[in-house]
């Protein structure tokens, strides 16, 4: 079964795509959007059809209490948007620190400020759904 990985950014949705297996999450793509998340549900549709997607798994962005602040509230609207229109099961995962081992990953690998920027968020989803996959029982 393959899921997509969702890592909602204030300006991008990150995305990665696990293999047919449902073992290994690779980074996918990045869609742009300006704080319209309603315009991004047709695109992860098209992305949902044109790759098989099964399920989905969103980021969860909690604050370090374990709380759920502005940004968390936010995509749990979106979780409810992308539910009623794919009907689909969303997954929620905690995606605390997940940007910043991203960030540190493209450091490690020598890659430049330019190149991070524009990588960072499906490398991000790509941590949100590999942690999903490993965690969840087989």
């Amino acid at each position: 079964m393959r899921y997509l990985g969702l890592d909602l950014g204030t300006k991008t949705l990150g995305l990665a795509l696990s293999d047919e297996l449902g073992m290994i999450a690779t980074s996918y793509k990045i869609l742009h959007h300006n704080e319209d998340y309603e315009s991004l549900i047709p695109q992860v549709i098209e992305e949902i059809k044109l790759k098989n997607v099964k399920e989905l798994v969103l980021g969860l962005p909690k604050n370090m209490n374990n709380s759920v602040g502005e940004r968390g509230e936010i995509c749990l609207r979106f979780q409810k948007m992308l539910e009623d229109a794919t009907k689909l099961p969303v997954h929620m995962q905690d995606e605390r620190l997940t940007t910043r081992q991203a960030e540190s990953l493209l450091i490690s690998n020598n890659t430049s400020r330019k190149k991070r920027k524009k990588v960072i968020d499906s490398l991000a989803a790509t941590i949100i759904l590999q942690s999903y996959l490993d965690r969840r029982e087989r």
